[in-house]
């Protein structure tokens, strides 16, 4: 069963706060009473020549910030394409609320200053001016699609009841003062448009107040963690392949088919990577040392990649007895290795302890999903399975788990070379690009081969996938017994 998840609070108070402050023009409408109350827009009071129209547009830029804090950490890692649409609604609402109230405020009161409505009608306005209707409807428009595609989401996922079950009745609502407002301005100046725009932006208030309540009292139980691991063919000794930093299994298919021939190959997603789950805080190599452990049984050949370098040669220092050799591919290597103290330290520990949550947001899939990918792509040469795998607000969260966690590892893993030999076993370290001095070192420290794949790139297992496989092949014939090896 999945243990209750606490809802992050700072969602459910940004939206409370957001309706608090969009709500704001209820009392500050008495400081001017040369603005209409019935005959007048609400965002006359914001007009550049009115009194208290600094306060007005500042409680409205707070809103929209608020309400855009209130999307980010909404707790909605997964959302389907009616929550999407939800909350990419809000996020509309809360920037173009921003835009019109810091940016494009009117000039003038014209509902309430006939001079006014008569530049306004001669053009003798700002672009400001002009604009500010466009962005107010957009802003409209963002809650009015949110209003609908929440609820929906809600009902359908069984989560956020009060969304699920009242949601209809603010939407029923806008529905109404959307249409009395629409008619009083189309029918002129004679209306009282006024009364009927402030009942469609109390609505909105209630609505992001609603919001807040229902995140506040949302306690959907987080699904158990996954771990996703892919065992192929048999024999012995088996293979564990680690892949790098932030890495996945499918990068491993060529060498993984190859091997398979004749071995058992274990591939494996750490957690929060791939299509693994349970990313819950900072990975630490003894972490990682014990899950390469669990996993290879006795005897196994370890392929260890990159940062997954450093995991296989504190795995092989702290259960000898599991492992029978290892192959590092353009192992991570540092000749000086110093964990992060201080403040410095203490301020990584807090984002470190704040990502699982922060990767479970709808914020964090809406930054994965168009960034992520494309980076994979970049950085891969190919695309594979980027889009579903990297397109996870918590495939982003554990990836930045990792690479702040790397400095740490480093110091962690130089400690324990001071503390645990490393045992007799044939190592390989294949080092991709130029003549790498530190690559060299850490052979001559593991009494390893070093094989240097000059003119090949950091992804070797995509770019020269045979290499591997061959070092894997002939791990043992091909080692020496001298210190540093031989050089091939």
């Amino acid at each position: 069963m999945g243990s209750r998840r606490r809802v992050p609070p700072a969602a459910a108070r940004a939206f409370v706060l957001a309706g608090l402050c969009y709500s704001a023009w209820v009392p500050l409408q008495f400081l001017n009473p040369g603005v209409d109350r019935v005959w007048a827009y609400v965002s006359e009071l914001a007009a550049a020549d009115q009194p208290w129209s600094w306060l007005v547009r500042a409680a409205d830029v707070a809103a929209g910030l608020a309400c855009l804090a209130g999307v980010a950490l909404a707790p909605d890692g997964r959302p389907d394409r009616a929550g999407t649409a939800g909350w990419l609604g809000l996020a509309l609402f809360g920037g173009m609320t921003v835009l019109d109230a810091g940016l494009f405020p009117l000039d003038c009161a014209s509902l309430s200053d006939p001079s006014c409505a008569a530049a306004e009608a001669a053009g003798r306005v700002s672009a400001a001016h002009r604009i500010h209707a466009v962005v107010s409807s957009l802003a409209l428009a963002g809650v009015m699609v949110s209003l609908v595609a929440l609820p929906v989401s809600a009902l359908r996922r069984r989560r956020w009841r009060i969304l699920a079950w009242s949601g209809a009745v603010p939407a029923s609502l806008m529905a109404v003062a959307t249409v009395w407002t629409l008619a009083l301005v189309a029918a002129g100046p004679s209306g009282p448009v006024g009364v009927a725009q402030r009942f469609q932006l109390g609505v909105v208030a209630l609505w992001l107040l609603l919001l807040g309540v229902a995140l506040a009292l949302d306690r959907t139980p987080e699904p158990p963690p996954t771990a996703h691991i892919l065992a192929e063919g048999a024999g012995r000794p088996p293979v564990l392949i680690c892949a790098g930093m932030a890495g996945a299994w499918f990068h491993w298919d060529r060498v993984a088919a190859a091997l398979s021939r004749d071995h058992e190959v274990i591939r494996f997603d750490r957690p929060g990577l791939g299509l693994s789950s349970g990313h819950l805080g900072p990975p630490t190599l003894g972490e990682e040392a014990g899950r390469i452990a669990a996993l290879a049984g006795t005897g196994a050949v370890v392929v260890g990649h990159s940062v997954a370098g450093l995991h296989a040669e504190a795995f092989a220092r702290l259960h000898p007895g599991q492992v029978a050799g290892l192959v590092l591919v353009d192992p991570s290597c540092e000749s000086a290795p110093r964990a992060r103290a201080g403040p410095c330290g203490a301020a990584v520990r807090a984002v470190q302890r704040a990502l699982p949550a922060l990767g479970r947001t709808f914020g964090a899939t809406a930054l994965a999903y168009p960034v992520l990918p494309l980076a994979h792509r970049l950085l891969m040469g190919t695309s594979g399975q980027g889009r579903p795998v990297y397109g996870r607000g918590r495939v982003l969260a554990a990836a930045l788990a990792e690479w702040l966690a790397y400095p740490d590892m480093a110091a962690e893993l130089g400690e324990l070379r001071a503390s645990r030999p490393f045992p007799r076993i044939p190592v390989v370290v294949l080092s991709a690009g130029p003549e790498d001095l530190c690559h060299r070192d850490l052979a001559r420290l593991l009494n390893a081969r070093l094989v240097t794949l000059p003119g090949v790139g950091h992804q070797v297992q995509l770019e020269r996938p045979e290499v591997i496989v061959e070092a894997v092949r002939t791990l043992g014939g091909h080692h020496d017994g001298r210190p540093g090896g031989r050089r091939g």
